[in-house]
């Protein structure tokens, strides 16, 4: 007996000892040099932010900072959003890092003595995350993924031909609000006519797609993260049909199924991030830190998927085929 509560006493002095550890914002390693907890969340796992996530924590590690990483998935639900920024709110984490503008605002929203780092918002200001681009807000900063969308809709007529448009939002989302601003102005001044369908969760995308395939002459994605989340459903509706989709994210168009595929890279968008998150490690305030965005061209991507243009009666032009770095074709992505 008296071995058993021996042993019993060094295993609860072993847990009491994790314990304390995942309740400070540091651990020690063997040899007590000490690590640096950073809270990394997103608001749903899609190729796209588990790439950014990448980039986050390979620009951490490139710059020699020994850290201790805690991954939160919110799975697109704001309760979940809640709980995980009070959970590095108690674990004391030193940097916070959301990525989405949903998981983003919970973060900011709850820890207010610890920097915030958002990624891949596409309104930071619209989402009160920062009152203006051109600095930090008190203890937040980040990147910003706002995508030429007017652009994108002009390529998309030129290529496909497009004269009624068909969008897809979450209407819970402000980055998706923002996004549509953008896309019906874009529409309007060239004389598009835009057929819209909001959805609240990834398990409605499918309803929305059968709703609006016949009703279009193709579809434009912004990064909406419910949409994308869900994107295959989306993919087999628009292809049964023969009619072009558009994606603003390329990550999540890799696999194929998009004609075209226009935006910037969110590992290099991860890369950027993490590299806010060493700065402020280093010494530098969340404050002083302008809104980052990628406008560097090796820092974006063009893809075409030449077996679905062929599904939907299209022929990309050799200029434009020219400028892409990534084609899909025979169910095979290559990059150039």
């Amino acid at each position: 007996m008296k071995k058993w509560t021996m042993g019993m006493t060094i295993v609860g002095l072993c847990l009491a000892a994790v314990v304390l550890t995942a309740a400070g914002g540091r651990d020690q390693s063997a040899k007590g040099k000490e690590q640096i907890r950073i809270g990394v969340a997103k608001i749903v796992q899609h190729e796209a932010l588990d790439a950014c996530e990448k980039g986050i924590v390979d620009a951490v590690k490139a710059r020699g900072i020994d850290a201790v990483f805690d991954f939160q998935n919110a799975n697109g639900d704001m309760n979940t959003a809640a709980q995980i920024a009070n959970k590095f709110k108690a674990d004391k984490v030193r940097v916070a890092v959301g990525i989405a503008t949903p998981i983003a605002v919970a973060l900011a929203n709850t820890l207010t003595d610890t920097p915030v780092v958002f990624s891949s918002v596409t309104d930071p200001v619209g989402a009160n995350l920062v009152t203006t681009l051109e600095r930090g807000e008190k203890n937040v900063t980040g990147l910003s993924d706002a995508i030429p969308t007017a652009d994108h809709i002009a390529l998309f007529r030129e290529i496909a031909g497009i004269k009624t448009l068909g969008y897809i939002y979450t209407s819970s989302e402000a980055n998706s609000i923002s996004a549509l601003a953008v896309v019906e102005a874009a529409c309007k001044a060239q004389g598009i006519t835009l057929v819209t369908q909001a959805i609240s969760t990834s398990a409605e995308l499918r309803q929305a797609a059968e709703a609006i395939v016949n009703r279009v002459d193709g579809i434009y994605l912004t990064t909406d993260n419910t949409v994308f989340s869900a994107l295959p459903s989306l993919i087999q509706i628009f292809s049964a049909a023969k009619k072009p989709i558009f994606a603003g994210d390329v990550t999540g168009a890799m696999s194929g199924g998009c004609v075209i595929a226009s935006g910037f890279n969110y590992y290099k968008a991860g890369l950027a991030t993490g590299n806010i998150v060493v700065d402020i490690l280093e010494g530098k305030k969340p404050a002083d830190i302008p809104v980052k965005f990628l406008t560097d061209p090796s820092e974006s991507d063009l893809l075409f998927d030449l077996d679905a243009a062929k599904n939907c009666g299209i022929t990309i032009p050799a200029q434009y085929l020219s400028k892409a770095n990534y084609l899909f074709e025979n169910g095979t992505l290559t990059s150039k």
